[in-house]
C-alpha cells in the first residue's frame, strides 16, 4: 500500500481503508448478490455475460482465471461452453480458477451451487499468487471498480496470460448520451439503494456501488489504461447504451 488516497464511491480514502470497506460491502451482500444483480438489471446482466462468453470463444483444454469472480457464474459458463465444443471435437476439459479478495463471496458461490470442479482461491487482483504466462484467459466482471490499484491489477492480468491469451473485463460504465445518463442516474440513485435495503437490509453498500460506477473511468480512458498495461488489439463494446461495457485485449 502506498498511502495515497483512492476513491470509495464519492469519498477519497486510504488504500487500506478501501480494501477493508470493499470487503465489508461484499461480506454484507454475498448471500443475495446474484438475486440483486437480477433485480437491478431486470436480468439483462445475464445477456451481457452470455455475450462475454461468446466473445471469448472458450476451447477445450483452456485454463481461465476469473478475478473478483464472486459466486463463479462466469467461470461455470466458460467451462460449460468449452465442454460443448469438446463434445463435438474432443480434447481435454477446460478448467477455471475463481479468485476473489472476499472469502464470503467465494463461500456463497460454493454453498449455492457447489464447486463444479472449479478451483477457488482468496486472492487480491493486484497481487495474484500465480506464475507468469500460466493461463489462457483472464476475466473480471463487475469487479475492477472495487480494486484499489487498477493499473497494478491490469499489469497482473497481463503477466499471468500466456502469449496469445485474451482478456475480458465486463463493467458498469457510462451512457452514450447526456439524456440517457440523466435517466440512468435517476434510476440508479433513487431505486438501487432502496432495493438493496429491502432485499439485503443494506442500503449503504448499494449506495457505494452506484457511486463507484460514476467514479470509474469512461470507456475510452479505461481502454487506454488496458493498453498501458501491455495489451494489444484493445477494444470495447457498449451494452444497453453504455450501462455496461465489455473491454477486451490480447497478450501478444
Amino acid at each position: 500500500m502506498t498511502g495515497e488516497k483512492v476513491s470509495f464511491g464519492f469519498e477519497d480514502v486510504s488504500e487500506e481503508e478501501k480494501v477493508s470497506r470493499v470487503k465489508g460491502v461484499f461480506r454484507s451482500v454475498a448471500s443475495k448478490y446474484d438475486l440483486m444483480n437480477d433485480l437491478m438489471s431486470g436480468g439483462i446482466h445475464r445477456i451481457w455475460k452470455s455475450n462475454t462468453i461468446a466473445r471469448l470463444n472458450p476451447q477445450p483444454g483452456e485454463l481461465l482465471l476469473d478475478c473478483a469472480g464472486g459466486t463463479g457464474d462466469i467461470a461455470r459458463a466458460f467451462v460449460a461452453k468449452a465442454e460443448e465444443v469438446r463434445q463435438r471435437r474432443g480434447g481435454e476439459p477446460a478448467m477455471a480458477i475463481v479468485t476473489d479478495i472476499n472469502d464470503d463471496m467465494l463461500l456463497a458461490g460454493l454453498e449455492q451451487r457447489g464447486d463444479d470442479g472449479l478451483i477457488w482461491a482468496c486472492a487480491d487482483a493486484t497481487k495474484l499468487p500465480f506464475p507468469d504466462k500460466c493461463v489462457d484467459v483472464v476475466t473480471i466482471s463487475f469487479g475492477i471498480r472495487n480494486v484499489v490499484d487498477i493499473p497494478a491489477a491490469l499489469r497482473e492480468f497481463r503477466r499471468v496470460l500466456k502469449p496469445g491469451g485474451r482478456f475480458a473485463c465486463l463493467e458498469f460504465s457510462h451512457m452514450a448520451t447526456k439524456e440517457m445518463q440523466a435517466a440512468y442516474d435517476a434510476y440508479s440513485f433513487n431505486v438501487i439503494p432502496q432495493l438493496g435495503k429491502i432485499v439485503t437490509g443494506d442500503k449503504d453498500s448499494y449506495q457505494y456501488l452506484v457511486e463507484s460506477i460514476r467514479r470509474f473511468p469512461k470507456q475510452e480512458k479505461f481502454a487506454d489504461m488496458i493498453k498501458e498495461a501491455g495489451f494489444s488489439k484493445v477494444s470495447f463494446t457498449n451494452y444497453t447504451g453504455g450501462v455496461a461495457a465489455l473491454h477486451t485485449g490480447w497478450a501478444i
